[in-house]
C-alpha cells in the first residue's frame, strides 16, 4: 500500500471512530450495544425486557405516566431514575427513585404544550438503560 493511500485510509478510520453511538444507532429498532436496550432490540438483556422496557401513556393535559415493572430491591436492584426526552434527544424532565422509600418505579411527567415524539429512559442499576418512545 503506498503512502498516500495509507494516510487517507487512517484518517477515514479515524474519523469514523468519533461519530457518536448515538448517530450510528438513531433508530429506536436499531441493534443495542451499550448505550440503551429495546424491546425490539433488548441485546445481551433479552430475559429482561419485561420489568425494564418502560410503559408510557398519555394522560390528560399533556402529562404522560411512565410505569416500569421492576421490584425495587433496597440499593441491591433498582430503577434509578425515569428521563424523557424530545424529538431531538434534548432533555425535558426526569425523576429519580430511592430504593428504600419508592415502592415502584413509577413517575408522571407534565409536559406542557409540547407536542411530537418522546423518548422515555428507564435506567437500572445493574441492566443499562431502556427506551421507549411515544408521540404526544
Amino acid at each position: 500500500m503506498d503512502r498516500r493511500s495509507l494516510l487517507k485510509f487512517s484518517l477515514l478510520g479515524a474519523t469514523a471512530a468519533t461519530i457518536p453511538n448515538v448517530v450510528l444507532a438513531s433508530k429506536m429498532a436499531a441493534p443495542a450495544g451499550g448505550i440503551y436496550y429495546t424491546k425490539i432490540a433488548p441485546g445481551r438483556w433479552a430475559k429482561k425486557v419485561g420489568g425494564h422496557f418502560p410503559m408510557v401513556e398519555k394522560i390528560s393535559g399533556g402529562k404522560v405516566k411512565v410505569v416500569t415493572g421492576h421490584a425495587m430491591d433496597g440499593y441491591k436492584h433498582y430503577i434509578v431514575k425515569h428521563i424523557v426526552l424530545d424529538k431531538d434527544n434534548n432533555f425535558l424532565a426526569e425523576k429519580m427513585f430511592d430504593p428504600m422509600k419508592d415502592k415502584a418505579p413509577i413517575s408522571t411527567f407534565d409536559l406542557g404544550s409540547y407536542k411530537g415524539e418522546i423518548k422515555v429512559l428507564s435506567v437500572c442499576n445493574k441492566h443499562d438503560t431502556w427506551v421507549n418512545s411515544i408521540m404526544v
